[in-house]
């Protein structure tokens, strides 16, 4: 099977507006366990806009969080009221903060449980990186355990070292760097970016699909976030419960309000196109139990928001 995955570093715009959110919701927490934020963030060009929902008996200096993230000054706008009565009332009373659906997928390709494609194109991603910290992408393609194709673009990085470090870290069949050629122009000088908007990247990679939620700024009433984290967990310890599983995927379900799944069931990928489906059992699968579980109380959120939300040593695997 052709297939291929792409993994952008923590200076892409994108990216940014990510940290930027999970900051933010690290200082409120920090502040106040149970507050309740759902911050979205858009940045460019000497401007960071954030807009959302927060409850908290918490102060936060939020343009001091921006700025201590970006590592420069910017113009700070944001617009953040109090969550809706209406959603709190559910939420209060243990019930998940919105309808959803979450996804849950482990793999035997890799020691991390991950999709090659999604592994190599993040691990080649981290290395360049650590010799160039700025905005840059990667790109993989493999054939099997074959990599046909690799492309590495990043910023401030002169494309003859480039291809010698990225042939260096992964042997390939043919190498596009910097294709559009050497660029010195990047992150929020040459792009806006979005929060939420690299959920494939937080993800798996594009073989596998999503529930469609993004992660960062939310707190874990927040299903779409502490759900798809359950879901990993399940993922990983039914393919260890299940031999003859070369893949599960888990699919939770909630609505909002309501603290029990409507949904809850794995599928076990075993080989030659078979597919069985089993109920997930044996884990409390409310708000409350999953941040219990998952100990969320001891997470860091802003460590989450580069480098994809999973196969790194988190409670959720």
């Amino acid at each position: 099977m052709i297939k291929t995955a792409e993994f952008v570093s923590p200076r892409h715009p994108d990216k940014l507006c990510d940290l930027i959110a999970d900051s933010l919701l690290d200082a409120y927490l920090s502040g106040d366990p149970r507050s309740r934020v759902a911050a979205e963030v858009m940045g460019g060009h000497g401007h960071i806009t954030i807009s959302g929902e927060v409850t908290s008996a918490a102060s936060v200096d939020i343009p001091t969080v921006v700025r201590s993230v970006l590592g420069y000054d910017v113009a700070v706008h944001a617009n953040l009221v109090a969550q809706s009565p209406e959603i709190a009332q559910g939420v209060d009373t243990g019930g998940a903060g919105d309808q959803g659906i979450m996804i849950g997928y482990a793999t035997r390709e890799t020691p991390s449980f991950l999709p090659l494609e999604y592994v190599l194109a993040r691990e080649l991603c981290r290395k360049i990186y650590a010799v160039y910290p700025f905005d840059g992408k990667t790109q993989v393609t493999v054939d099997g355990d074959r990599v046909t194709c690799v492309v590495a673009s990043f910023q401030n990085a002169p494309s003859a070292a480039l291809e010698a470090l990225v042939r260096s870290a992964i042997v390939a069949d043919e190498y596009l760097v910097n294709p559009a050629g050497e660029w010195s122009l990047g992150g929020f000088d040459a792009d806006s970016g979005i929060s939420g908007r690299k959920i494939v990247i937080d993800n798996y990679g594009p073989e596998i699909g999503v529930g469609g939620g993004s992660f960062s700024g939310k707190d874990l009433t927040k299903v779409d976030r502490s759900g798809a984290y359950m879901a990993r967990r399940i993922a990983v310890d039914y393919l260890a419960r299940f031999s003859s599983a070369q893949a599960v995927r888990v699919k939770l379900a909630y609505a909002i309000g309501k603290a029990e799944p409507v949904m809850a069931v794995a599928e076990l990928s075993e080989g030659f196109g078979a597919l069985r489906v089993v109920p997930v059992e044996g884990y409390d699968l409310t708000p409350a139990g999953i941040a219990t579980l998952l100990r969320f109380d001891s997470v860091r959120w802003a460590d989450t928001a580069a480098w994809g939300h999973f196969g790194r040593e988190f409670s959720w695997g």
